[in-house]
């Protein structure tokens, strides 16, 4: 047997307190709503300090008055994965230190598997659905009915749990006009959640983290939601990026597919061409080395364009066990389904059969 949320939950060291109090570290349940409501408000620690300020608020009786000590109660609840920071050094200077923010992702994921509003939610058994028992007809629907989770639990040891990694990343602006600061934040879910429960944002079924899972390689203990131990693999099953991000994973320049071996110029091709896969990049990118050292970066990113890569010269992936861009690079509905549908496909249809027919 593994061990439950609850185990967790019960193992901190404030858990003695608990036993007689279960809000605590505050005095009761109507001081923690207080609390869950302005720590989950989006307000500014001014704004909370303003709203505590409030004579009607001072009359109340709760067990913090300012929102740092809000903060310092919250913080003796039971955490998550923790926080982690690194400065990175670089060979050439930058503006400011590039730091990296991180948790454990094998702490995510331990985290997102255990969680108790999963414990219904979770396929662990890839399987292919037919239609009828002629088995002529194919049904697509969860992940685990897909070639993919097939093709990789046949590839694990026997007994071994299929945990398919879901990994989504995009810039984001941290600040305007104070820098113009961005980030690129990794969050990680998993393939085994249920797809209706996976794409409420309700169920926060993505966390964030910061690094690449390597379990896949080993494999790992993980216990679900009822305390059942699964030794784990995680094969990455689906990348969410738009096409700059996907082609800059790939390793592809502009103008390239990242999942194939066309180029723009190919783009209207009526066939599909060749797979991009690992094996073609990597063997790629140790002829371009070597040619050139991968530090030199302008004597390399002249080798690289030759293959039409982009000068990364150890991409994340590469050893990933049953990692292929190929396949993990997945289509990102925003701009691939829903704008190309308005930004194309509508206006196409309007000048075939005019506006008017067209409601």
């Amino acid at each position: 047997m593994g061990y439950t949320f609850l185990d967790l939950f019960n193992s901190d060291e404030n858990s003695v307190y608990r036993a007689k109090n279960p809000y605590y570290p505050f005095s009761g349940r109507k001081d923690w709503e207080i609390a869950s409501w302005l720590l989950r408000s989006g307000l500014s620690m001014g704004k909370i300090n303003s709203f505590l300020s409030l004579d009607i608020i001072k009359g109340l009786p709760i067990s913090f008055s300012s929102a740092k000590e809000l903060r310092g109660r919250a913080e003796m609840l039971p955490s998550g994965p923790r926080w982690m920071s690194q400065v990175l050094s670089t060979s050439h200077p930058t503006k400011s230190p590039v730091v990296l923010y991180w948790r454990d992702p094998l702490d995510c994921i331990s985290a997102i598997l255990n969680h108790p509003f999963f414990h219904d939610r979770l396929d662990f058994m890839p399987r292919r659905v037919y239609t009828t028992a002629q088995r002529l007809c194919r049904v697509y629907s969860e992940w685990m009915t897909g070639d993919d989770a097939w093709n990789m639990q046949s590839a694990l040891p026997k007994g071994a749990t299929l945990l398919g990694t879901i990994l989504s990343s995009d810039k984001t602006n941290i600040s305007t006009m104070t820098g113009d600061r961005v980030a690129h934040p990794l969050l990680v879910s998993l393939a085994n959640i249920n797809l209706s429960t996976r794409l409420k944002t309700s169920s926060n079924s993505f966390v964030l983290t910061a690094l690449l899972p390597q379990a896949a390689r080993e494999g790992v203990m993980l216990s679900d939601p009822v305390g059942h131990s699964h030794y784990c693999f995680t094969p990455l099953a689906s990348y969410i990026v738009d096409t700059p991000e996907a082609m800059m994973l790939a390793t592809v320049g502009g103008k390239t597919s990242p999942v194939t071996m066309a180029m723009f110029k190919q783009f209207g091709d009526p066939f599909r061409h060749e797979p991009r896969t690992k094996s073609t990049t990597l063997a790629q990118l140790a002829v371009v080395q070597t040619r050139a050292d991968p530090n030199d970066i302008e004597a390399f990113f002249r080798e690289a364009q030759k293959f039409r890569l982009n000068s990364v010269s150890k991409p994340f992936w590469q050893d990933w066990t049953l990692g292929e861009p190929s396949h993990f690079l997945t289509l990102e509905f925003l701009h691939l389904i829903h704008r190309e549908f308005y930004d194309y496909d509508v206006k196409w249809m309007i000048c075939a059969v005019g506006d008017m027919e067209i409601d």
